[in-house]
């Protein structure tokens, strides 16, 4: 009988799935095969969290997901509903970086999010109204607070724009977000494990969010441009 010498390496077990995830391709798959319609009543959030084992805020994560996607909305006193039919294969728009080099993906995502995130920023400055601004302006002071208190706010960054994307009153900014968060986070979670990856941008939100209560188009994309500017200095420079 002949040894190998070279055995062949265990296959790695799969990864823990995301419980996020995995509610939203079961309730997809709900949906579908009990062939619900736009404006049926889903199932209330007691009875999602018992049928699939997960906590309220593991099912509330999910309903904002699709929320932010156009194809649910929560009616309060009353439940969610369904505004389109979806199936696992609609809900999840096949996004990937496939990059072995962190620095690559980085300013290839960086790219789209010029393009997407100046346009969103000059539009919600011509349609944001009072609410909007009062509502970028909350997630602005809370941005800044956290930064303050810990040099840095990752969600509250996040929050910030998807707040500005609002205001532009067109859901496909936020839609498009949504989607390609998946795709991106890994690789902006803490870039070059730097806790200080784009700190310099931080005064640019605040100029940018006067520009959009100016309704000034043009200061709003220049103020987001700063902003993207120091974030692609940043990669090119601790990447070295």
């Amino acid at each position: 009988m002949t040894i190998s010498s070279n055995p062949r390496p265990p296959i790695a077990p799969l990864p823990t799935m995301d419980r996020a995830r995995q509610v939203m391709d079961s309730l997809a798959a709900y949906i579908d095969q009990a062939n619900l319609a736009g404006g049926d009543r889903l199932p209330a959030e007691r009875e999602l969290m018992a049928a699939l084992g997960v906590g309220r805020s593991t099912i509330r994560e999910v309903i904002r997901h699709f929320q932010a996607l156009g194809v649910m909305e929560t009616r309060k006193g009353s439940g969610t509903y369904l505004l389109k039919p979806i199936t696992s294969a609609t809900i999840h728009m096949p996004l990937s970086v496939e990059t072995a080099s962190v620095r690559d993906a980085l300013l290839q995502t960086l790219e789209v999010r010029r393009g997407i995130e100046c346009e969103a920023c000059m539009v919600a400055a011509r349609r944001r109204t009072d609410a909007d601004l009062f509502n970028i302006e909350e997630k602005l002071d809370e941005m800044e607070r956290v930064h303050l208190l810990k040099g840095t706010a990752g969600e509250e960054d996040l929050a910030f724009h998807l707040a500005i994307y609002d205001a532009t009153h067109n859901p496909l900014f936020r839609q498009l977000l949504e989607q390609m968060r998946e795709a991106f986070e890994r690789f902006w979670e803490k870039p070059f494990d730097r806790p200080d990856f784009a700190r310099r941008s931080f005064p640019y939100h605040r100029t940018l969010f006067n520009a959009i209560a100016a309704q000034d188009t043009e200061a709003a994309r220049r103020e987001t441009i700063k902003i993207l500017d120091v974030v692609e200095e940043d990669i090119k420079e601790m990447s070295k």
